[in-house]
């Protein structure tokens, strides 16, 4: 059965690992027109010919997509080239987890160029032609820290709230048309970001024990499924609902339990 997704042209930004390379080889299983952005040449080589190598259809663009000017040019290139993309997924993002005292001001500003700017600036690059079209989805990437604040993360924290609000204005936004969004949201993801980031993975509270740790190929799983059903909210596992509605329906003992299990410095 032919997929709804097939030769669709996709974007994905922070596609060289991770979430963003599985989800871009998720796509292309579905004959989705892959293209992957990052700033690791070699990574990205590699995630586009395991493509390729698959009978998928992918190519790169190496771009710092935290600076606009990149960005227009990066988006000037694939119109020309390629076209204007039917999907983007906003899932570049960076981050480290430290207390406000722990974290330069250099830090701060880099957190929230990546996720936040660069997926305004990406999202702005690309809309006004989804607009004319009137068809599109964007899909904005964040965490479930965005929902659940805990100690020892809070520039990271912040950043990935701004995503949320970012979200959920561009949705009004475009609130009537047919280029649609979707916000897409996990808690702990079994990826390279541990190894990368040491000391972050001891600041997890211990209620994170609470959701199950699922893969990258999982959270790619649920995103190209969201997309293809039109889903505005993209989470998994299960579980991550039943902590949305105890937030709802009891926000102060879920913050009690978030607070008593968070990390604590000696």
């Amino acid at each position: 059965m032919k997929s709804r997704l097939q030769n669709k042209i996709v974007l994905i930004t922070g596609a060289s690992s991770g979430i963003g390379a599985a989800t871009a080889k998720e796509f292309a299983n579905e004959g989705a027109m892959v293209l992957l952005v990052a700033r690791n040449e070699t990574k990205l080589k590699i995630v586009v010919t395991e493509i390729i190598e698959r009978g998928g259809k992918a190519t790169y663009f190496i771009a710092d997509v935290s600076n606009f000017k990149v960005v227009q040019q990066l988006a000037e290139k694939v119109k020309a080239e390629i076209g204007v993309p039917d999907i983007i997924v906003n899932n570049a993002g960076q981050g480290v987890w430290k207390f406000i005292d722990e974290t330069a001001y250099e830090e701060v500003s880099e957190m929230m160029a990546v996720p936040y700017f660069a997926s305004f600036y990406m999202t702005k690059a690309f809309l006004p032609e989804m607009q004319k079209r009137n068809s599109g989805h964007i899909v904005n990437m964040t965490s479930y820290a965005g929902f659940i604040a805990f100690s020892g993360a809070t520039a990271y924290i912040a950043a990935r709230t701004a995503m949320i609000g970012f979200h959920n204005a561009l949705a009004a936004d475009l609130y009537g048309t047919k280029v649609k969004t979707s916000l897409a949201y996990f808690a702990k993801v079994k990826s390279d970001y541990w190894q990368n980031n040491p000391g972050s993975e001891e600041r997890l509270p211990t209620s994170q024990s609470l959701i199950p740790v699922i893969t990258t190929e999982r959270a790619a799983l649920a995103i190209v499924k969201g997309v293809r059903n039109g889903k505005k909210k993209i989470a998994t596992p299960f579980m991550i609902f039943v902590m949305n509605a105890l937030i709802r329906f009891m926000p102060g003992l879920t913050k009690l339990i978030i607070n008593k299990t968070g990390y604590k410095r000696n």
